[in-house]
């Protein structure tokens, strides 16, 4: 009998069709639970697939130190792969990160520096960028390494068309880094041109963790605007509110990014008929408990 190491678990998420939130007009609405990742959430994927090509091609070995800027899950995927592989991480993120966030990082063995909340993401890569080039360490980068949506190109695209039977008809997802929507898009626009890519993009003034409106200077590299075929902007109360909705009508306890995208599918449902629409859950709820966010209504 042969058993599976821990990185040969990362993908094969279920899919499943929500039971009490409809989507009306004979649409079914299916969630891609990424949250069932050994890290919790969909960055496992593009972390293990930025890990194993950069050790094919020589660039890193087990004892190098890596230096990422991240806003919490991207960060928690590249802790778990470098404690699994040998490898010293420091991770670099925004001070109002959720402690839950914070601690799984450090529980895996990573070293944390925190930048101001004013400062945000940008602060956090620009200290990185400035850290490896003293030599202080290498980089995966996440924001401009195109291995990041590969990982999705090879299985998150494939699951979702598996798993639909090549049914699928619009996929929804958050843009953070905007690996996942970048990888998907491109192997299901492959399967069938006519499948819709939606991205989901925060309001001005909105702080959504996990998605990001990016200044023009920060715009991801590996982010091409023709893979998405519409952007919907996302209001704060909305992601809040059906993040909620999601563990008090479905049972599935994720993040404020989760519930956007929801909302956003919602929103498609509402256009269309006789779709399937599927939307990430990019990663569980536990990690936000400390944030209020998900307790009882007073």
């Amino acid at each position: 009998m042969e058993f599976p190491y821990l990185d040969q678990l990362v993908g094969k998420t279920p899919l499943v069709r929500l039971k009490r939130i409809g989507a009306g007009r004979n649409n079914v609405l299916l969630a891609k639970l990424e949250g069932d990742n050994p890290a919790g959430s969909v960055k496992d994927r593009p972390a293990l697939s930025m890990f194993d090509e950069a050790e094919k091609r020589g660039e890193i070995a087990p004892g190098d130190t890596l230096i990422e800027a991240t806003s919490g899950n991207t960060g928690i995927a590249l802790a778990m792969v470098a404690a699994m592989k040998g490898y010293r991480m420091v991770l670099i993120m925004p001070e109002n990160a959720s402690s839950e966030r914070k601690q799984a990082m450090a529980a895996y063995g990573a070293r944390l520096i925190e930048v101001s909340k004013e400062g945000g993401m940008e602060e956090a890569r620009d200290l990185a960028d400035t850290m490896v080039a003293r030599g202080e360490g290498k980089s995966l980068d996440q924001f401009a390494n195109p291995d990041n949506p590969l990982g999705h190109y090879r299985t998150t695209g494939p699951e979702l068309w598996q798993q639909t039977d090549g049914r699928i008809t619009h996929f929804v997802s958050s843009m953070g880094t905007t690996g996942t929507i970048m990888g998907v898009s491109r192997y299901l626009k492959e399967q069938r041109g006519d499948i819709e890519i939606i991205g989901l993009q925060p309001e001005d003034g909105a702080s959504i963790a996990g998605i990001r409106r990016w200044p023009e200077a920060y715009l991801p590299k590996i982010f091409e605007p023709q893979r998405v075929d519409r952007v919907l902007d996302i209001g704060q109360y909305e992601a809040e509110e059906h993040m909620r909705r999601l563990a008090r009508e479905e049972g599935i306890l994720a993040g404020v990014s989760s519930g956007g995208a929801l909302a956003g599918a919602l929103r498609v449902a509402e256009e269309v008929e006789n779709a399937v629409i599927v939307f990430i859950v990019c990663d569980r709820g536990d990690r936000y408990l400390s944030t209020g966010l998900l307790a009882p209504e007073s």
